[in-house]
């Protein structure tokens, strides 16, 4: 649980600092597609990729995870629906109070309420929950199955090593980040491919490129609650964390930064979420079920390509 909540940290920090760098150029629609595009390509390309690669591995035999964990991910990913829906129908439907205004307060607010229940689900996932396998061991050994061993893994490097590789590569995120985001409109003239596409579909696969490979990893090794904890654990994370903190800091920077992400992207979300809520209720998973989620991610690659975005190309010509 630990080791897929690290994994997710790390790994999201590189769509925070690029959402920063964009929120400081007063992109704040680049913001909401990449942070949006993270989550789908989590949920349906690296958690797809890992369900597939560990299929292949344990062809005879389908792969399980704990169930009470991907039930809780899945109810805070619908929660983070809810927080994207009620801002983007308020807006469509033209029943805001103040024109303009209520929309922005109401997606401050609910932001607050994000973060607050995220920190309540860290809690309740390092400390409620940290026994939740004892049980599983104590039956295993009243039926006479012998509990699985852990591996006694050596750690290649030491942790003040791990924090010095962790600020240098950071820091060199940083530089880059920034030029990431002066070329995003460029590419997007050059290319001919609108900057919906580059925001939720391109950005994405290169940031989630840590996450892709490890959760990978780990479902290959048998170790599949980690690559939930990284795929799964990394989306919830964007979603309570990751979008509600942009929010609060547009705030503090005076840009109007908001939960509205549009009827399109968010109806995109939601039929997301509930397809992969579907696939982990049973807590297994086989090569089939990563098949589904890959093609699945396509379908939302082709339908962004489609899309045009009059917020980003409004957002493109004032700048």
């Amino acid at each position: 649980m630990v080791g897929g909540l690290l994994n997710a940290t790390f790994g999201n920090a590189t769509e925070l600092i690029i959402g920063i760098y964009a929120l400081r150029n007063g992109m704040t629609r680049v913001v909401q597609l990449s942070l949006l595009g993270s989550i789908l390509s989590n949920m349906l390309l690296v958690l797809g990729c890992a369900f597939f690669a560990g299929g292949l591995v344990f062809y005879r035999k389908e792969q399980v995870f704990d169930k009470a964990s991907a039930t809780v991910n899945s109810g805070l990913l619908l929660m983070a629906v809810m927080g994207l829906l009620f801002p983007a129908v308020l807006h469509f439907t033209h029943t805001e109070v103040h024109y303009g205004k209520s929309e922005l307060a109401l997606s401050r607010f609910s932001s607050c309420i994000m973060l607050v229940v995220y920190a309540a689900y860290l809690f309740f996932q390092l400390n409620t929950r940290k026994d939740s396998y004892v049980p599983l061991t104590e039956e295993a050994s009243r039926q006479g199955v012998d509990p699985p061993e852990d591996d006694d893994e050596v750690p290649e490097i030491t942790k003040f090593e791990t924090i010095v590789w962790l600020s240098i590569m950071t820091a060199w995120i940083s530089i880059l980040s920034e030029y990431l985001v002066d070329a995003i409109e460029g590419a997007s003239l050059a290319w001919n491919i609108p900057i919906a596409f580059i925001g939720v579909i391109l950005l994405p696969i290169v940031g989630n490129a840590a996450e892709h490979a490890s959760a990978i990893m780990f479902a290959m090794k048998d170790k599949l609650d980690i690559s939930l904890g990284v795929a799964i654990g990394s989306s919830t994370q964007i979603s309570m964390f990751g979008i509600p903190f942009c929010v609060v800091v547009g705030w503090i920077m005076g840009e109007p930064m908001d939960l509205n992400f549009q009827l399109f992207e968010t109806a995109t979300l939601f039929i997301t979420v509930i397809v992969v809520a579907f696939f982990l209720q049973e807590g297994t998973s086989n090569y089939f079920k990563g098949l589904m989620l890959i093609l699945c991610y396509m379908i939302v690659a082709a339908s962004f390509f489609v899309h045009e975005d009059p917020s980003s190309e409004s957002q493109s010509l004032s700048l």
